[in-house]
Formats: C-alpha cells, structure tokens, sequence
C-alpha cells in the first residue's frame, strides 16, 4: 500500500538511491494506493554520487537527485493475499525505475521481487531479478 509522499528503495543500476511517490497510477479501483505491479510517478530524494570520469563515459549515471520518474512496485511491507491463502510480505518497500516507454532504465536489480509481478505483465523485472518470492 504505497500512496502520496510513500518513500521507496530503489533496487536497480539506475543510479538511484530512495525516491518518493507523488502519484500512483492505474485504475480508479485502489483509490490512490498503489500495490505490488502498480506504476507511480516518483521523484528521486537521494542518488548516487557521479565523479568527473564517470560522467563522461557511457555507462553514466541515468538519474539525479529531483528527478520526476516513472517506477513500478515490487515490493512492499504490506501483507498481499495469494491466491491459494497465503500472506507475503517484505521488509521494505522497493521499486524499479523505468523509462517513459515503460522499460526499465537499469540493466540489473539486485533484491527479492514478488512473484505477483508476472501476473501484472513484468516478466522482465522477474527473469533479471536474482529471487523472485
């Protein structure tokens, strides 16, 4: 359950550190909480430190700090129902950045993701993800 002004780790290379949801996308259905698979519109609070030859070279940095993002939950500390009555819940809530096209804009995640993203169409965030749960 993210909703407005929520602060999220970000779990991919993007460059980003934390960010902060300002808006939650999808149907009128979650009355502005966002869950698992949802997409917000976050700003980046805190990124990683660029050094004069990183930022010429190719693999730069892809965010700064006040960056207006889109990203998609994948984990979040608010129990999510299974289907077969199972409970699953995180320690933290965590995102993954991604691009106005909606693809990711790092080429690596490094944490657990929710299994519950492959059935709302993230199968990529899934096959790079080191565990799904």
């Amino acid at each position: 359950m993210i909703g407005l002004k929520g602060c999220l780790n970000v779990i991919d290379n993007s460059g980003a550190l934390l960010v902060e949801c300002v808006n939650v996308l999808k149907q009128k259905v979650n009355n502005g909480w966002g869950s698992v698979g949802d997409e917000i519109v976050c700003v980046v609070k805190q990124a990683r430190p660029i050094s004069e030859a990183a930022q010429s070279s190719a693999t730069a940095v892809k965010v700064r700090r006040g960056d207006v993002r889109r990203a998609v939950i994948v984990r979040t500390k608010k129990p999510v129902r299974r289907p077969d009555g199972r409970f699953v819940r995180f320690d933290d809530n965590a995102v993954v950045l991604l691009n106005n096209k909606r693809e990711m804009l790092g080429t690596r995640i490094g944490g657990v993701v929710s299994a519950d993203l492959r059935m709302k169409g993230w199968t990529k965030i899934v096959s790079l993800a080191p565990k799904v749960v």
